[in-house]
């Protein structure tokens, strides 16, 4: 008797420990926005959205696949954006598409009334947590890539780490939430020493270790955002001057999604570095 309720006892410790693998279809229209498929993605998302109305993660996903687009048309995701710190920092508020905005504001607004819906019925729900996580992270990155929203998105980054960390508390096995630690950690670290030591008092994380360290547990064990956290390291990594491992990393990208031809003009210009040090 004792052994079966010991059993039980890790069985039930192993099931707080992970994940749920997302559906199929999410999956599937994830690959479909990573390789630039922004129509199939949105596609696939509403009829999920439309056969589980209630479920939080079908908004979020489409909201993701409204905020890449734009990320494409406003060639944002480019090294030389984030390479060069000055155009990071200096660059002028871009102009949205107000569709996609009213889109991408809209699917948020769904996020914000399900999630907490499905966690009041089930506070163990991770997939719930997951979605409110990635949801404060996509809001961020809208506010600081294409608003200059600066100190709204530090709001809304902290949030999506602190969260993330409650939700790895139970469910360790979550990758993706680490995304969320990363990135504040990674992004956060290449402030200057004054302006980190002030973000610091202010409750947030700006160790570069830490970050690469976490986008790293993404990347190798993530389900939605593996593909996401791949290049931010390559992004890492040219920042580190490791041009050789951006370029082992976005030839991993490129060859798994042929159509997203940010991955081959990225690793173009890496090997034509490559090729530079190497005649000198």
């Amino acid at each position: 008797m004792k052994t079966i309720v010991l059993l039980l006892l890790c069985a039930a410790a192993l099931n707080a420990s992970t994940c749920s693998d997302p559906p199929p279809e999410i999956m599937t229209g994830y690959r479909s926005m990573y390789d630039l498929d922004f129509a199939a993605a949105h596609h696939t998302f509403s009829e999920w959205k439309r056969a589980h109305p209630d479920d939080p993660m079908g908004p979020m996903s489409d909201a993701a696949a409204w905020i890449f687009s734009e990320f494409a048309r406003l060639h944002i995701l480019e090294s030389e954006f984030f390479t060069n710190d000055n155009l990071f920092v200096a660059s002028k508020r871009l102009t949205p598409d107000p569709t996609v905005k009213a889109s991408f504001d809209s699917q948020v607004a769904s996020v914000h009334r399900l999630a907490p819906a499905a966690l009041r019925q089930d506070a163990n729900d991770e997939s719930a947590a997951l979605a409110i996580i990635l949801t404060d992270g996509l809001q961020s990155d809208y506010l600081a890539l294409i608003e200059k929203r600066y100190m709204r998105s530090l709001d809304e980054m902290k949030t999506s780490r602190i969260r993330a960390e409650q939700l790895l508390q139970s469910h360790p096995g979550c990758a993706d939430a680490y995304l969320a630690i990363g990135v504040e950690n990674y992004v956060l670290s290449l402030k200057p020493m004054v302006l980190r030591w002030m973000l610091r008092i202010g409750g947030a994380q700006t160790s570069e270790s830490e970050g690469v360290t976490k986008l790293r547990v993404t990347a190798e064990r993530g389900r939605l955002l593996q593909p996401f956290a791949r290049l931010l390291l390559a992004v890492a990594a040219l920042r580190a001057n490791d041009p050789k491992q951006a370029e082992a990393t976005l030839a991993g990208l490129a060859h798994e999604f042929p159509h997203n031809n940010l991955y081959t003009l990225e690793l173009a210009k890496i090997r034509e570095r490559l090729a530079a040090g190497r005649t000198k």
